[in-house]
């Protein structure tokens, strides 16, 4: 043990330990009349770097294979295995801590996170704590029209533990997830609502996807939240007692938990209670925190078989140029270029390749439109209420949509020549999307050309009013609703295909 604390505190003194601590908790005892108190939040967040192999071996990243399928002596920590660092993992998390605006260290290591658990085959977990990979980051968020940053404090490299699986009487251990490369980013306290640290992770789910570092996707696991919450005498500047919230597998879950502990937080203040600092897990069935254990903190020692981490120049100014627009600046810009609403934008450039299929779309109605603010919305439209619906309902994402930005504003070139109605418009839609086919050979397939000539029509509307004398009247003295009545009859004599805003016109004109 001495061995132990000696070997940490001569890391101590390379690396100052309040970097990496909250400090120290105090109590808070018995409520205070007229005091209002502030929620004090930092998440702890787990990410799965997007790599074929594992962070030590070559075992595959693939989700879903059978139980323990995906392992090795490595990964298993067998004896006498020794991890090998991948390139790709080093690139992933380097990349990811600059598109969090972190400052990347050029030095960094490995450390050994001592602990025994059924899931930590090892009985240690290889990670960064002396010397992490980046630190000092921020994430903007937005939240009632208000953009302010979330700090945070560091980003590290670090292997992933297996999966227990509880039965009836039994728990088994899968490691296929044993040895998967994540990293883990740990803000500062500076998120004040559920509201504020659910912006928070959207958005910071939003920029990791768009640099194409990880999936992100809570429901497999590849994002993980832990928030840690106190409540603290609104403008005091003392970090209290905390409470470690675990087991949250949505945003809307980590919303609900942290609402939750707030609310408890304060009615054990109000009890005169003492905190004490120690983990709960959530339930989403009941709606409620649950104390799971005491908080301790595992022991780390440097790891002797992994030397250290070393970042040139060329290849972080070679990962900056790789950075894309991320998604609060793109929909800011979205809204002044192409005039769309705030909330349009928002759900436009929700993902990267959602956000380059609308600009293609842009760019490709060039050719026929007038770059009107007004086409660029309902292009928009277009994409938000069907393309979006349709995707939907198959499960698909937009990478495996046949349909592409060129047919969907050709077809909307149809309509806005009269070739097909709105209606129409949707029909042709629907196959476009099954098939991958152009618009043009749809409507000339099943004959839905849109009839505009004003001669045909005119003779339909003179039969439509012979045989409606009383709906004719009805409309004279005054009734509007009885125009609507006589353009239903004219589009169902036509099949759908007659032009709406001409039927409107004739109809007007020949009932005056």
């Amino acid at each position: 043990m001495k061995i132990l604390n000696f070997v940490r505190d001569r890391w101590a003194k390379i690396i100052p330990r309040g970097v990496f601590t909250i400090v120290n908790p105090a109590p808070l005892r018995g409520a205070r009349p007229g005091v209002e108190y502030e929620a004090i939040i930092g998440l702890e967040i787990h990410v799965q770097l997007k790599t074929e192999s594992k962070m030590f071996c070559s075992c595959s990243t693939e989700f879903g294979a059978p139980p323990n399928s995906q392992v090795c002596p490595v990964c298993l920590g067998l004896p006498g295995a020794l991890p090998i660092l991948n390139e790709k993992v080093v690139e992933q998390a380097a990349k990811a801590a600059l598109v969090l605006n972190c400052d990347l260290l050029k030095v960094s290591s490995f450390d050994k996170k001592i602990y025994f658990y059924p899931d930590l085959p090892k009985g240690y977990q290889i990670s960064q704590y002396y010397q992490p990979l980046a630190r000092s980051g921020y994430v903007d968020i937005k939240v009632r029209n208000t953009r302010r940053k979330i700090r945070i404090r560091h980003l590290h490299m670090e292997e992933d533990v297996g999966k227990l699986v509880h039965g009836e009487g039994v728990s088994l251990v899968d490691f296929n997830r044993a040895g998967l490369p994540l990293i883990e980013i740990v803000t500062e306290p500076d998120i004040r609502s559920p509201e504020e640290a659910g912006e928070f992770l959207m958005r910071l789910q939003s920029n990791l996807r768009y640099a194409g570092v990880s999936e992100c996707n809570m429901e497999e696991g590849s994002l993980r939240c832990d928030a840690n919450v106190s409540l603290r005498p609104k403008g005091t500047h003392e970090l209290y007692t905390k409470t470690e919230v675990k087991n949250m597998n949505s945003f809307k879950h980590v919303m609900k938990a942290i609402e939750y502990e707030i609310k408890r937080q304060k009615r054990s203040i109000e009890k005169g209670e003492k905190a004490v600092l120690h983990t709960r897990c959530w339930d989403p069935e009941r709606g409620i925190t649950v104390k799971m254990r005491g908080k301790a903190l595992a022991p780390c020692t440097p790891h002797p078989d992994l030397g250290p981490v070393i970042l040139e120049e060329g290849f972080i100014a070679s990962l900056r140029s790789q950075l894309p627009e991320l998604s609060l600046n793109r929909s800011e810009r979205f809204i002044q270029q192409y005039g769309i609403p705030a909330p349009d934008a928002s759900v436009l450039t929700s993902s990267k390749e959602l956000a380059d299929y609308y600009e293609e779309c842009i760019e490709a109605s060039s050719a026929f439109g007038d770059g009107s603010w007004e086409l660029n919305k309902r292009i928009a439209n277009w994409i938000m209420s069907e393309l979006l619906r349709e995707l939907k309902g198959k499960g698909i994402g937009i990478g495996a949509c046949k349909l592409s930005p060129q047919a969907l504003v050709e077809m909307i070139a149809l309509i806005d020549r009269g070739t097909i109605s709105g209606k129409m418009a949707k029909e042709v839609f629907v196959e476009m999307f099954e098939t991958g086919k152009r618009a043009s050979q749809i409507v000339k397939e099943k004959g839905l050309i849109q009839i505009s000539d004003e001669e045909t029509l005119t003779k339909i509307i003179e039969r439509i009013l012979k045989e409606n004398p009383e709906v004719v009247e009805d409309y004279r003295k005054g009734k509007e609703k009885a125009l609507g009545y006589l353009v239903g009859q004219v589009m169902r004599e036509t099949e759908g295909r007659a032009n709406p805003q001409i039927v409107n016109k004739l109809l007007k004109k020949r009932l005056k």
